[in-house]
């Protein structure tokens, strides 16, 4: 067993930038400025608000809390500043953004704390619920759900909890391949620690470079390599967790019969039930080879159908995505794609028979023969589907681009364009009415002048049973009524998922945006999974401090 106590670089860039993922953003192509002026209509620029204009209200943290929490933390780890408040208000969800583009900070804590060891949360949970405070964990601020929202259910005020201070790698077992880690380190340091172990995380989210481990694990994360690696749920094997009620630990094990895996209650509990301080997850060697390359299926059908032979029968690639036709236009279309290039890569595909088609992005990680053997493999299921290879170039590409999007969507919300993502899940079956479903009511509820949104699709997780659908909407923005806009084309695409079947999150958690649509998830209408998860929330926390709004229905249970 191998003890590491440092402590390494947590910080990104985001603090440069209060409205947005981050202060570098990229420029849209020329083509691609036209293209959307031509699909969707006249489209209205507006440029986000400084900071130091946004709106905040007074802080209303008792001054007698705000004493005690200074007593346990120290003065500097109480942050009620302006700008310190602005910055904590909300995450990235496309509403989350425009609030904060028109200087809107109405959803700022009235205060943030940063606490630097367990003992210290467990403290600052006591004097909050003692209090009757609000607490709101903070890990790296990427939640798109509203997660993050200081919604104060009633208490007297909301602080937010910033783990960004608790960033140890704290050990790695090689002979387990285990790692434990505090829940504040973000996915690039996590990964920079392991490495000097030799070991890798392979967690890979688009959110790698700004969310933190602690934050992977309370939204149930999946990650861009999935289909090798598993969920965010399947690398978890120990976990502490601070609550009002007392620290529950949950001691590291392969497996076991003791009763109910009390883990899975902290899986996807989203700071409502407790805070995460130490984790323990499986890790792996870094891989000898990492290759990625890109195919197009003829239809969406013939691409859903070469997954779900791969996920069903094998071999399992690490990575493995579809883009539907209209996302794999829009893809093209924002990076810039055009002239020479696209004409060679039209011509290529049209020699083969294919016109427009569908993206299909493989991975393999691991050893060289091991990826050899897998690729072979794949790539026989990929030829006996008369996919069309693109090779090495296209999976570089991706690789290249593979976390531009929260980037490319600031950029988007400039020139005025509603620009957002949903994602659900189901079975293989339904899935085709899902993805139907799904599309129909987005593109009937954004239609405007005349002129429907462009939804593209892909699919990015895939089972045994099932996959996800990830939804991307681009839309003109309604200028001064974008949140109204968005939130009926999101309960009509909530509605149209819950008529299919399908889940209402498949891993972007609940927050605000999906509680009311969670019912069927949690337990169907008789509401008695509502029912226990409260009766357990009650347990851990019984002043209600944790989190409120979030997660469990307004409704009787």
């Amino acid at each position: 067993m191998d003890e590491g106590t440092a402590q390494y670089d947590n910080s990104t860039d985001n603090g440069s930038s209060w409205t947005s993922w981050g202060a570098t953003q990229p420029d849209l192509a020329r083509s691609a400025r036209a293209l959307l002026a031509e699909l969707l209509g006249e489209l209205t620029p507006q440029r986000p608000l400084p900071i130091e204009r946004a709106v905040l209200p007074p802080s209303r943290l008792p001054s007698e809390v705000r004493d005690q929490l200074v007593a346990v933390v120290g003065e500097a780890a109480v942050l009620d500043d302006n700008a310190a408040r602005a910055r904590h208000a909300g995450g990235q969800s496309y509403s989350d953004l425009v609030r904060r583009r028109r200087g809107d900070a109405s959803e700022a804590p009235d205060a943030i704390v940063t606490p630097a060891t367990a003992d210290e949360v467990s403290d600052v949970l006591r004097i909050c619920s003692d209090g009757r405070v609000a607490v709101v964990p903070w890990g790296g601020g990427t939640s798109v759900v509203g997660g993050l929202s200081a919604i104060d259910g009633g208490r007297r005020a909301v602080v937010a909890l910033d783990l960004g201070r608790m960033n140890r790698l704290v050990s790695v077992d090689h002979i387990s391949r285990t790692a434990t880690f505090e829940p504040g380190v973000r996915t690039p340091a996590a990964e920079a620690a392991l490495a000097a172990h030799g070991m890798s995380l392979g967690h890979v989210p688009q959110s790698f470079e700004r969310a933190s481990l602690g934050g992977y694990v309370v939204t149930r994360s999946s990650g861009q390599s999935s289909s090798g690696r598993g969920r965010i749920d399947d690398m978890v094997l120990g976990v502490r967790m601070a609550t009002p009620r007392g620290e529950l630990v949950l001691p590291t094990m392969p497996g076991s019969a003791a009763g109910p895996d009390l883990r899975r209650l902290v899986l996807g509990s989203e700071g409502t039930l407790g805070v995460v301080t130490e984790l323990t997850l499986r890790v792996r060697p870094i891989p000898e080879t990492t290759e990625y390359e890109g195919w197009v299926a003829r239809s969406w059908e013939d691409g859903s159908r070469i997954l779900r032979t791969l996920a069903q029968d094998g071999p399992k690639p690490d990575v493995l995505r579809l883009s539907d036709e209209d996302e794999t236009r829009m893809s093209l279309a924002l990076s810039g794609t055009n002239g020479a290039k696209k004409r060679a890569m039209d011509t290529w595909l049209k020699l083969r028979g294919v016109e427009g088609g569908c993206l299909v992005i493989v991975g393999f990680e691991g050893s060289s023969g091991d990826v050899r053997h897998r690729r072979r493999g794949v790539r026989r299921v990929l030829r006996a589907e008369k996919a069309v290879p693109l090779g090495a170039t296209a999976g570089k590409s991706w690789e290249h681009n593979r976390f531009s999007g929260p980037y490319l969507r600031d950029t988007l919300l400039d020139e005025g364009v509603l620009a957002e993502t949903l994602e659900t899940a189901t079975t293989w079956s339904k899935l085709p009415g899902l993805y139907q479903g799904v599309r129909c009511a987005l593109t009937t509820a954004l239609a405007r002048d005349g002129r429907p949104p462009l939804v593209g699709c892909h699919i990015s997780h895939v089972y045994p049973a099932g996959a996800s659908l990830y939804f991307t909407v681009l839309a003109a923005a309604r200028s001064g009524n974008e949140l109204e806009q968005w939130a009926a084309a999101k309960s009509a695409a909530n509605a149209a998922i819950v008529e299919a079947e399908g889940t209402v999150t498949h891993h972007h958690a609940v927050g605000t945006a999906h509680r009311d649509a969670v019912v069927v998830d949690l337990g169907g209408p008789d509401r008695v999974g509502i029912a226990a998860l409260r009766a357990v929330k009650d347990c851990l926390d019984p002043a209600g401090i944790l989190n409120p709004g979030k997660l469990l229905p307004d409704i009787p249970a």
